[in-house]
């Protein structure tokens, strides 16, 4: 096995505002506070010190009671336990209840928090350092979850669904336990993923059940705790913040103020509401809107005046759901948290909430980019020596590719910049005698600037489609092996699922993951096997 890294910025699939975080462009140091570093995790221990032994309490018991119906590890239950002391601190990361993991990049998310959890704990060794995931059980987006893939199959979970995704009911599986399995044979680790997927889904009566002891079965080992937002006990912690939010509209305010900062240098990954949550409630989980001085449920008869929703508030503060503007606070408001681990997507809007986080006082997290990985096979690696393709290469769009190899290889050169420069060189001298003579002359030599510069670029296209047609052997040879690696001409690990490799690698393929990553790498990894 060979382990390769490219920079991030350099595989062409994350944004300018991530590539400018994880390059520490001075252009974004505002919108973060410590970097994600190993020796910053000093200050953010000291920011998080003063988190309340109460809200410690409150954590621990609500775990303890949201693991009653599961086997936990021993490593789990301490540290369940530990989140009790003043010296455990969290690191997490979060995900929806795709069905099975989803894609495989769930399963680097989590192991790039168990991983940092090591490296911090080699560091302050008298600390504790727990590894959190997340489960989004809130969510209401079934459409982002009822699937995944494996080998190359889209298999689906048909169910009309309303309200928070983690209390639907786990029925009409059949379908689905029925098309993964046909993709299965008989194998060691075929048969373990069967056995994983009834028990989980089979067994257990809601998506969030089903999820804990899908990831628990997982992960146990290392320790993860899994927390489900979705929970009185937790969100009573989260009351002020909830109040906050309908009575001032505070996270508006701030984060539309960020936007307007970033907007011209960067694509916002979120807009906020002017409130940022949900009601919640049975199979309801609607937007709260405020109207002529009315706090409205959107698409139910639900209405509540300012009084009457600040009582509820007060006695149930389960029914009220944070959005993805808003979640982030309740997470750090309830866990002792250090850091947050996310995708581009994920860190792109946490990096657009740190005023609003200093504006109800709640210390703002390192974020760190997940790990992300391609698998090459050793045929794969073969074929791309033969082709002479590097890895960065190996990141261009596939049509970008081709034609860089169709030219490099060509016996003709099918470049006419040489054309181009000597052509604009011609025309900028008649540019200049025409302002000499008649300037109304020089509309017509730019005009015919442009049609020369056109039709060299058809003539260039055109030589270029008859190389491609002659070497169409070669062509066909990249476009499978980009294929191969870049399904639907994206990422793997935004495609295919984590059982395409247990398949290969069997229990092996987890301990061989956190072997290798290093989330503060801060650079794309390549796995060579």
């Amino acid at each position: 096995m060979k382990i390769h890294h490219i920079p991030y910025h350099k595989t062409g699939y994350f944004s300018n505002l991530i590539n400018d975080y994880v390059t520490k462009n001075e252009e974004v140091s505002n919108l973060y506070g410590n970097y994600p570093e190993i020796h910053a995790f000093k200050n953010q221990i000291a920011l998080k010190a003063g988190f309340e032994q109460e809200k410690r309490e409150v954590l621990a018991s609500a775990l303890v009671e949201q693991y009653k119906d599961f086997s936990l590890s021993e490593a789990t239950q301490k540290n369940i336990e530990s989140l009790k002391s003043k010296h455990t601190f969290t690191v997490t990361t979060g995900h929806q209840l795709n069905i099975f993991t989803g894609p495989l990049y769930f399963i680097y998310k989590i192991i790039s928090t168990i991983n940092l959890t090591k490296k911090l704990k080699k560091e302050f060794p008298d600390k504790h350092f727990v590894p959190v995931y997340w489960m989004a059980t809130e969510d209401h987006d079934f459409e982002e979850i009822n699937y995944f893939n494996v080998k190359g199959t889209k298999i689906s979970w048909k169910k009309a669904a309303k309200g928070a995704v983690g209390r639907l009911k786990t029925e009409q599986f059949e379908a689905v336990q029925q098309s993964f399995f046909s993709k299965l044979n008989n194998s060691q680790s075929a048969l373990k993923l069967k056995d994983l997927f009834v028990k989980a889904y089979v067994e257990h009566d809601t998506l969030a059940s089903a999820t804990r002891f899908l990831v628990n079965e997982l992960f146990n080992r290392c320790g993860l705790v899994i927390v489900d937002g979705d929970c009185k006990q937790l969100k009573t912690l989260f009351k002020p913040q909830i109040v906050a939010e309908l009575a001032e509209q505070i996270s508006y305010k701030h984060v539309s103020e960020t936007n307007k900062k970033i907007e011209d240098s960067y694509k916002i990954q979120v807009n906020p509401r002017e409130i940022n949550l949900f009601y919640l409630k049975d199979n309801l989980r609607e937007r709260i809107v405020l109207e002529n001085e009315k706090y409205k449920v959107l698409n139910s008869n639900i209405r509540f005046s300012k009084e009457e929703i600040l009582e509820e508030v007060e006695k149930y503060p389960e029914r009220f759901s944070p959005n993805v503007i808003t979640r982030p606070a309740y997470q750090e408001v309830i866990l002792p948290n250090l850091c947050y681990i996310g995708g581009g997507g994920e860190l792109a809007y946490w990096l657009q909430l740190k005023s609003y986080f200093n504006a109800v006082a709640i210390p703002f997290p390192i974020v760190l980019l997940r790990n992300s990985v391609l698998f090459i096979s050793e045929k794969q690696s073969q074929k791309m020596d033969k082709l002479n393709i590097s890895f960065e290469e190996l990141f261009l769009k596939q049509e970008a590719l081709v034609t860089k190899k169709i030219k490099e290889i060509s016996a003709i050169k099918i470049d006419f910049s040489e054309q181009r420069s000597l052509l604009q060189t011609q025309f900028n001298q008649l540019k200049e005698l025409a302002k000499k003579t008649d300037f109304s002359f020089v509309g017509a030599v730019n005009a015919q600037e442009k049609k020369q510069l056109n039709g060299l670029d058809k003539l260039e296209k055109r030589l270029l489609k008859a190389q491609k047609k002659k070497l169409d052997d070669v062509v066909e040879r990249i476009v499978v092996l980009h294929n191969q690696l870049f399904p639907n001409g994206g990422l793997e690990e935004r495609i295919r699922n984590f059982s395409d490799y247990y398949l290969e690698f069997g229990e092996d393929f987890l301990p061989m993951l956190m072997a290798v990553l290093d989330p503060l790498k801060m650079d794309f990894t390549i796995i060579e096997v």
